[in-house]
């Protein structure tokens, strides 16, 4: 466990990398739709509004819309008062770290300070490859990961930055404007393996994500293997947030959840098998949400990040504020 945190929520935004904004709008209909989203999840009273740092669509590869996720949130920075913004997560890999602590700092001031700064080593080889960007082996793409958290932590503190890496390298940067939030925005990192990845957690997150394929089982192994790697370099367990990130299917009739599901298995993820893509989600009526999301929280989770596929009709939504989001909470 990782304390009594107040429990917080998320959801993302239609971005279109889940094939989420409708192929029949042009691109600035579909920008208006995810805006229409966006701040009815601030409206809502939601925590965090989210979005997946992908370029092109998944998991069916077709020439539709993707908003890109730092021009998106600069925007939303500026139409929205008080949710949080936040990526999961950005991949370390698409933007050289200086780079990435300017963007971050620039959304932060922008924001007014709401900036939820996730990070991860990447893991879409594909869309590494149709980028032109190198995809490294596991243990590589870690090791730069870990010297690009550290670039972007210094430059967003100290008033000059001299980093010399094994794969990165800043010279005297100079980083304005600094971000609002002090000492720095929170650091999410994303990421489950228990050799490398849950040791970096350690040493640079102030959040730990459990994405989609761990079960609360695998969550709470890898709390405990996290929790022995704080113990290692002398960090306090219980300063660690954890959040999930699930695929939310919501309705107050179970028959029209068996449906979607099934029909959304059917169009995107057939290869994947029923059960391993229905344990993907949290599903059913108002009240089977509330129990699946109870069993995250009794591990330690104090933050779920949610993706809604269909926020567009914005019921959902309002069903999981209204009743799912006060279930979990009083419960």
């Amino acid at each position: 466990m990782t304390g009594n945190r107040t429990l917080t929520f998320g959801v993302f935004v239609p971005q279109g990398w889940r094939l989420d904004l409708p192929r029949e709008l042009p691109p600035a209909d579909q920008w208006r739709a995810l805006v229409e989203v966006a701040t009815k999840i601030e409206k809502l009273g939601f925590d965090g509004a989210w979005v997946y740092d992908h370029l092109h669509t998944f998991p069916i590869r077709e020439p539709r819309t993707v908003f890109e996720p730092w021009t998106t949130l600069n925007a939303l920075a500026t139409l929205t008062k008080t949710v949080r913004l936040g990526q999961l997560v950005t991949c370390y890999a698409y933007r050289i770290p200086g780079i990435l602590a300017k963007l971050s700092s620039c959304l932060d001031v922008i924001s007014g300070g709401r900036l939820e700064f996730g990070i991860g080593a990447g893991w879409y080889e594909e869309e590494f490859n149709a980028f032109g960007i190198p995809y490294e082996k596991a243990s590589v793409r870690i090791a730069q990961l870990a010297e690009a958290i550290q670039i972007v932590k210094r430059m967003w503190t100290e008033e000059e930055t001299t980093f010399r890496g094994k794969y990165y390298n800043v010279e005297r940067a100079l980083n304005y404007p600094k971000p609002i939030q002090k000492p720095h925005p929170p650091v999410t990192l994303g990421g489950g393996g228990e050799k490398l990845t849950l040791r970096l957690v350690a040493e640079h997150a102030d959040k730990w994500n459990v994405d989609t394929p761990y079960t609360v089982d695998d969550c709470r192994r890898k709390l405990k293997i996290l929790e022995t790697y704080c113990k290692e370099i002398g960090r306090q367990f219980d300063q660690m947030e954890i959040s999930v990130h699930r695929d939310v299917i919501v309705d107050r009739e179970r028959g029209n959840v068996d449906r979607m599901l099934k029909e959304r298995h059917r169009t995107l993820y057939s290869w994947l098998a029923y059960q391993s893509f229905l344990d993907r989600h949290l599903r059913g009526t108002p009240s089977e949400c509330i129990e699946q999301m109870r069993k995250f929280v009794d591990v330690g989770v104090s933050h779920f990040v949610m993706y809604v596929p269909n926020s567009l009709e914005i019921a959902p939504l309002e069903l999981i504020a209204e009743e799912v989001v006060p279930g979990v909470v009083r419960k």
